[in-house]
């Protein structure tokens, strides 16, 4: 069985910028290509936010508000509906002062799955068990 892993880190912050969102979205795309795999064949992704992207992980969200865009939260949300891994650094939030009852989660729409805070020593090994890593 082949597991290829891939792991998006996003580093940048979801204000003014569409990086935080194309991570997201490129994580969740992962289920479209398990229709093109062989049998055995696996695609594990893994969702990591660190430095000024911790900041896409918060409730409440108002970008179209203030910037006319659509929020970071609702993909972060999807991501979780779907099953994603999603990792959020410890060391990055409480950097900021954001304590872990700020970051979003996705009760409202019925998911099972949470977002993860852990010490970036988690994030490091998901980067390096990783086939593939993208930065965004």
């Amino acid at each position: 069985m082949a597991d290829t892993k891939l792991a998006f880190i996003v580093q940048r912050p979801p204000y003014k910028s569409e990086n935080p969102k194309l991570a997201v979205t490129h994580a969740i795309s992962y289920q479209t290509v398990e229709i093109l795999l062989e049998d055995g064949e696996t695609v594990t992704p893994t969702l990591c936010f660190i430095g000024e992207g911790v900041l896409a992980c918060l409730k409440g969200q108002k970008a179209m508000e203030h910037y006319g865009i659509t929020s970071t939260e609702m993909h972060v949300k999807s991501a979780l509906l779907v099953d994603l891994n999603v990792l959020v650094c410890k060391e990055d939030i409480d950097r900021f002062g954001i304590t872990e009852d700020k970051i979003l989660d996705a009760d409202d729409m019925g998911a099972d799955k949470k977002i993860q805070v852990v010490p970036y020593d988690a994030i490091q090994k998901a980067i390096e068990s990783a086939n593939h890593v993208l930065f965004f």
